[in-house]
């Protein structure tokens, strides 16, 4: 039995189908249904809602396998009669406007539109069995029983005062599970509740029918799983109505997104259970259910994928399906754009097992072998051809021969590869209307958001480093204006991470935090989970904040140390040149001697005249200085307005 919904790390649905699982359906990020066949590994077909964009797949669900009719054929004999095998044919996907759509992989497009049963977003659609009916469970806290045959309603009846998040029918089609986070057991015949169990803390995610035993013996179990919880617990529906509590619990690395299992039939055939965890592993289980068991039980094997590089990197798995044999297991990994699928065997008898996968090297083998459905134009000299793209980037076109305008049926002709295309579109040519062409080498604000978006969902460091390079608030301002509403929080998340590296690169994040809240404000605050999502960041802020304080009292002292040190080395003096700028050499005492031996002894005569100069030249000092003094006295007492003729007379 197929799994009857699923999801990645990205809440993406992803589903095998039942039986043969020859296909795997599966929405990735751009809102495309895409189904792909399993055995030949190729993509099998593709839909693109109309409403892809504003009304996202939330869920998928395979209908119950189906003869399909492929067109007129003519009537057969009875010696000619085959067994018809039958196919998943119809396949439901639950939208966010609250509207179901209905696939049909036999006609390849859409068969049927169910809406007007739900005014919120489905979370879960649930295929009856037997009848022609369809189950759905929305944020409206309603069930909608769906007739497909008329394509209306056919029951509604409001479940919980919660979402109702999960559902599941019994394999007989007589009861019905559905949970938020209390689970309740209905009976559709009635629509009363059968039974109540106590459930999770959080959101049920999942919800599987374990046994097909008759509810009458005790053996009927169940097993749910909630968001945000590493234990899938099992549930036994007693007669006696004492099941409020689970039985059995089994452990896990994560919470689970996509389970696929066997039923047991009796007591003596145990369940065997595939879980795909958030974290990409894969537990298998195999336990026999026959009654309650207080201790979790572990994985008999877990299995992991790597790559081949020299450090090896997670790859991260999508869905998985038992085989019929207990080793067969197949496997979808990689992202949801390429999936890679595949068939191995694992030895269960190993706790751990790892397998070394090259990603790139599959996908690449794998394009090669799909037929390309891009046909080339012919042009010539004399036509123009105008090409999409950014204004003002122009990508030269190359120009064929007159006499190679008709191709030739069976010829080979070797198409341009998309990395050759993106090498010959020149970048750097943007002309301008005034000054003619210029050669710039700055791309506009519309190529930074493009580019932010395919490094955010890349996961490429260098498209990151290239774009949050940039200082300029206005382009920065424009860039995040110009996000689409799904990269807001994987943006977020990405500046948080890069927020706690080197303190430039913080200084340069704040640029882009400040403008993600300035532009996506009530984008965020309308998200359900915006505490533990911006949790992280939340805790860094107020961390630092609480630093800052003492950080500004440790700037604050260092700067003062910091001008004292620098006064004081302004203020001493500056090396002394200790080089004499004068040296006086003496004679010593012989050389006086014998000089003046020869010499008359004319020190003595001139003595006393020294002596007589000395004096005379202090008395006119003396006298120099009365004469100021008696000048200065006239002027105190007016004898300086005389004129210069009187003053000579008096003297």
């Amino acid at each position: 039995m197929a799994a009857d919904g699923g999801s990645s790390s990205l809440g993406l649905p992803c589903v095998f189908s039942p039986k043969s699982r020859q296909y795997l359906a599966l929405c990735a990020q751009d809102g495309r249904l895409r189904i792909w066949n399993t055995d030949s590994k190729t993509l099998h077909q593709e839909y693109v809602p109309s409403a892809h964009l504003s009304a996202t797949c939330t869920c998928i669900a395979w209908g119950p396998c189906r003869t399909v009719k492929e067109g007129p054929q003519r009537k057969k004999r009875k010696s000619e009669a085959v067994q018809v095998e039958e196919k998943a044919d119809l396949l439901a996907m639950g939208t966010a406007a609250g509207t179901v759509l209905i696939y049909s992989t036999a006609k390849g497009a859409l068969h049927c539109t169910l809406d007007g049963g739900h005014s919120g977003g489905v979370n879960c659609v649930q295929w009856h069995p037997e009848d022609s009916l369809l189950y759905s469970g929305s944020d409206d806290t309603y069930i909608v029983e769906w007739d497909l045959q008329t394509g209306k309603t056919h029951c509604k009846w409001k479940a919980d005062r919660a979402a109702v998040t999960s559902l599941c029918v019994s394999p007989d089609g007589k009861l019905l599970l559905s949970a938020g986070q209390i689970i309740k057991m209905w009976d559709l015949e009635t629509k009363d509740v059968y039974r109540k169990f106590t459930g999770h803390s959080t959101a049920v995610t999942t919800l599987r029918f374990a046994t097909t035993r008759p509810p009458d013996s005790n053996g009927h179990y169940f097993l749910s799983g909630a968001a945000h919880d590493r234990l899938l617990s099992v549930w036994q529906v007693r007669d006696d109505g004492k099941d409020k509590n689970s039985v059995v619990s089994f452990t896990l690395t994560d919470e689970p997104q996509h389970i696929d299992l066997f039923t047991s039939n009796s007591k003596e055939e145990a369940v065997r259970l595939a879980v795909v965890c958030k974290d990409g592993q894969l537990h298998l289980f195999e336990h026999f259910l026959n009654g309650p068991c207080k201790k979790p039980l572990s994985p008999s094997c877990t299995v992991q994928l790597s790559g081949v590089q020299d450090s090896p990197v997670p790859i991260p798995l999508l869905a998985a399906a038992l085989g019929t044999d207990t080793r067969t297991v197949l496997l979808a990994y990689g992202n949801h754009l390429q999936p890679v699928m595949e068939r191995v065997e694992i030895n269960t008898a190993e706790r751990h097992v790892c397998l070394t996968r090259d990603v790139q090297t599959t996908l690449s083998l794998s394009m090669e072998t799909t037929v390309s459905k891009v046909k080339t134009p012919i042009v010539n000299a004399k036509s123009k051809v105008l090409v999409p793209g950014l204004p003002g980037h122009q990508a030269p076109l190359k120009v064929t021969s007159q006499g190679s305008e008709k191709r030739k049926k069976g010829t080979d002709t070797k198409e341009m590869s998309i990395e050759e295309r993106l090498g010959e579109i020149d970048l750097s040519k943007v002309s301008t209307e005034k000054g003619g062409p210029k050669e710039t080498l700055s791309l506009q604000t519309d190529n930074f958001a493009v580019l932010l978006v395919q490094g955010l969902e890349s996961n490429d460091i260098q498209i990151l480093n290239k774009v949050f390079q940039t200082r300029k608030d206005m382009v920065i301002k424009k860039t995040v204006a110009r996000l689409p509403l799904p990269a807001v929080l994987p943006l977020v998340e990405e500046i948080t991470r890069r927020l706690q590296g080197h303190p430039f690169t913080a200084m340069l994040m704040v640029r882009w935090l400040k403008a993600v809240l300035v532009q996506h404000t009530s984008y965020l605050s309308s998200l359900p989970d915006l505490v533990t999502q911006l949790g992280v960041l939340y805790h860094m802020i107020e961390s630092r904040v609480k630093m800052f304080h003492k950080l500004s009292k440790l700037h604050g002292k260092l700067y003062l140390l910091v001008t004292q040190v620098a006064a004081s080395d302004s203020n001493t003096v500056t090396d002394v040149d200790h080089t004499a700028k004068l040296v006086y050499e003496e004679e010593s005492s012989e050389d006086e001697a014998s000089g003046d031996e020869g010499l008359p002894d004319d020190d003595s005569d001139n003595w006393e005249e020294e002596d007589v100069m000395e004096e005379d030249k202090e008395e006119q000092a003396d006298e120099e200085e009365e004469d100021q003094d008696e000048k200065m006295e006239s002027k105190a007492n007016g004898e300086e307005d005389l004129e210069p003729g009187n003053e000579s007379e008096e003297e």
